[in-house]
Parts: structure tokens; sequence; C-alpha cells
């Protein structure tokens, strides 16, 4: 969304991802079409800090500081994302005929949407493609825009953590970016693909198709209704819920533990819920994954009304929530599309960096939680390609 001086030779940015609940760092070297990964690392983000922004704020920058002094990275320039919450993102249309107009339409938009100042406050487009409405046809438009407030305060943030912020980014742009790069099949790149991120609290879904963006949604449901609906139908903490759900998500076949659910997994490491628990967790789960299908089959159905012709053939899940299984399944039923799940690592070299992050211990090998950090890393590379405007969020 933002970008200054992006000199790259090899040696990309540190792609950071301030998320809710962890603080992902990692940075890559590419040399022709080899990508390794330099350093990684991440820390969680105490759940008991997260009410209160000064000491969420003093946290990340303390992290920031002890991963940088650790963890190998070469440099201080940053690339990092806007917070979802902070970010507004809505699609709109011109007639042809305004496409000499557009910086005024946004700048009316931005204050009548989005309450914000056109004059203080950022924002930027892409064009999406043209659309036909009736007998006319349309400039289809995606606007982003953040109050200023909240780009000062971030870019404070990382230059007290010591970084050189080079761009700052949006979600939705690094999670396309992180896997356009593996579209190299003019087969790929000519049919349209939905890439989903289901975070914290907010889920992103990306359209995309032959390397650009052509609608983006962000959806408030993610990780934390999962945990707040089971804590609500169980009468236990959100952190609780949190302990459960991990649990089920590992091994849903065992089902031993009778009482003090959530401090004997904790305690003990164990993996095992009773069966009771199991389907309260289970339904609880469920009706949210259900509703969230509801919003991406929206999404699907406002795509290939808006552009005719455009089939939707897969979609692909990264963030945390791509490991519920309940919501994969739940997808798989109502979405028809295939359903992948995210591996942005996938083909990274990485033997020869300092990684702090035991890559080695996900369950699935999938690392689909790293999209966003990997597409804040690749900023700026193969920008040619992306050289006419915003369009191809700067690849």
């Amino acid at each position: 969304m933002i970008a200054w001086s992006l000199n790259i030779r090899g040696q990309q940015p540190i792609g950071l991802d301030i998320g809710h609940n962890s603080i992902k760092m990692i940075q890559l070297v590419i040399n022709d079409e080899q990508i390794s990964v330099i350093a990684a690392d991440e820390t969680r983000i105490d759940a008991s800090i997260n009410g209160d922004d000064q000491a969420r704020r003093s946290f990340i920058i303390s992290a920031i500081k002890r991963m940088l002094a650790n963890g190998g990275f070469q440099g201080r320039n940053v690339v990092s994302c806007l917070p979802s919450n902070k970010l507004r993102i809505t699609s709109l249309r011109l007639a042809e005929a305004e496409k000499y107009g557009i910086e005024r339409a946004l700048r009316k938009e931005v204050a009548h949407r989005f309450g914000l100042d056109p004059d203080k406050d950022s924002m930027d487009y892409m064009v999406a493609g043209s659309v036909r409405q009736g007998d006319e046809v349309k400039n289809e438009l995606i606007l982003f825009a953040v109050d200023n407030e909240t780009i000062k305060n971030h870019i404070a943030t990382l230059e007290e953590a010591e970084l050189k912020p080079v761009a700052i980014d949006t979600v939705p742009c690094a999670l396309f970016r992180s896997f356009e790069r593996s579209l190299r099949r003019q087969e790929d790149r000519d049919r349209t693909n939905v890439f989903v991120d289901v975070g914290s609290y907010f889920t992103t879904v990306v359209f995309g198709r032959g390397g650009e963006i052509s609608f983006i949604k962000q959806i408030q449901i993610g990780g934390q209704v999962f945990a707040r609906e089971i804590a609500a139908k169980l009468g236990i903490s959100v952190s609780e819920a949190d302990t459960l759900q991990e649990a089920l998500r590992v091994d849903p076949g065992l089902f031993s533990l009778k009482s003090g659910l959530a401090e004997q997994v904790a305690a003990e490491n164990r993996r095992d819920v009773d069966t009771s628990t199991r389907q309260v967790m289970v339904d609880a789960v469920s009706a949210v994954a259900e509703d969230l299908a509801r919003e991406i089959s929206l999404c699907l159905r406002y795509y290939t009304v808006t552009f005719r012709g455009k089939r939707v053939e897969r979609a692909v899940f990264a963030g945390g929530g791509a490991y519920e299984d309940i919501l994969l399944n739940v997808l798989r039923r109502r979405l028809a599309v295939e359903i992948e799940v995210a591996q942005p690592l996938r083909g990274f070299d990485l033997s020869n960096g300092k990684i702090n992050v035991n890559f080695d211990n996900d369950r699935r090998g999938l690392f689909c939680e790293w999209a966003v950090a990997v597409g804040l890393s690749l900023k700026g590379w193969n920008r040619v390609k992306s050289s006419k405007h915003m369009a191809r969020c700067e690849s």
C-alpha cells in the first residue's frame, strides 16, 4: 500500500507479520528461481496483554528486538502489513467515461463510506478489470483506505523496534504474492484461484487471475470466534477453549480425559478429550464453520456474476484456521471448488539460514500460517511485472 525504496539484489527485506496471537519474522534470499530462508523466528503473544494496547505494544517492540538480536536477520529493512481491523476495503464501479475522474470518485467514497478525511488519511486502489453492467462496460476497482493515525503509530512501533520500514503492505496483497510465484504454468495463470487466510479475528478472501487480484473480501469471522463459541458452550474461558481446540485438532480420536479438561491437557500435555465434550466442541465449531462457508460462498457467487465466464476452480486456505479439520470438511461440502491447504514454504531451501522456528515440529509439514509473512518478504521481487500500477500489489 505504501512503498519507499526497495533495492532488491537477491536478499529480500524482513517480512514481519504481527498477528493477534503471534509475531512472525522471515527473511528470504532469491538466486534465479531458488528461494532460501536466511532467518525465521516466531514469538507467541500472551493472551492476557491483548486487551491492553500499551502493554501489547511494549511486548511487540521487545520481542522484535530480541528476534533481531538472536535470529540471524541481515539488515533492518522490513515490510510489514497493517492490522486487518484498521484497514477498510471495498469494491466499486466507475463508467469508462469516469476513468479520468477516479481520484475524485475515490475521495468521495472514502469520505462517504468510511468517514475518513481524504486530505489527511491514506487511500489507494487497484483496477480489478472490466465488467458489464446492463448495457454499460464499467471498471471494477478495489479501494483501500486507512486513517493516518494508524500508519503513524505503525511506523513508530517499527522504528522503536530498530527496524527500517521500506514498505507497508496489506494482508490481501501479501497473501496473493505468497502464492502467485507458484503459478508458473500458463494454464495455472489462466484460471481463477481463491486464496483464503483464516486469521484470529478476520478471514481474508482474495481472488486472482493472470497474476492480478480481481476481488478482495474481509470477513469478520476467525479462530477466536471458534474459541468463543466453544467457551460459551462449555462454560470455560476462551484461553481454555483454545487449549481444548488444539487438542481436538491434533488427535480427535482419543477421548479418555474426564474432568479438569483444559488444566489437565496443559499440565500433562495430553491430547485426549472425552466424547461428550468433543461433541459439544464439534457442534460449536461446525456452526461457526457453516457461517464462514456461507460468506465465502457469497464471495464466489459475486465473482462469477461480476466476471462472467471466469470459472473458479480452486481455493487455497492459509492461516492458523487452515488446520481446523472441521472447518475444511464443511468447506468441502458447501463450496463447489477444490479445497487445498496452503504450503507457502514448499520448495524453499531451509538448510542454510538461522531458523529459530521448529518447522520440523509442524504436524503436517504445511506451515500454512506463514503465508502472509512470506508474501511480505517477497515484496519487490519481479517488480518489472508490476510496473503499471498497484494492480499487481507491487509484486
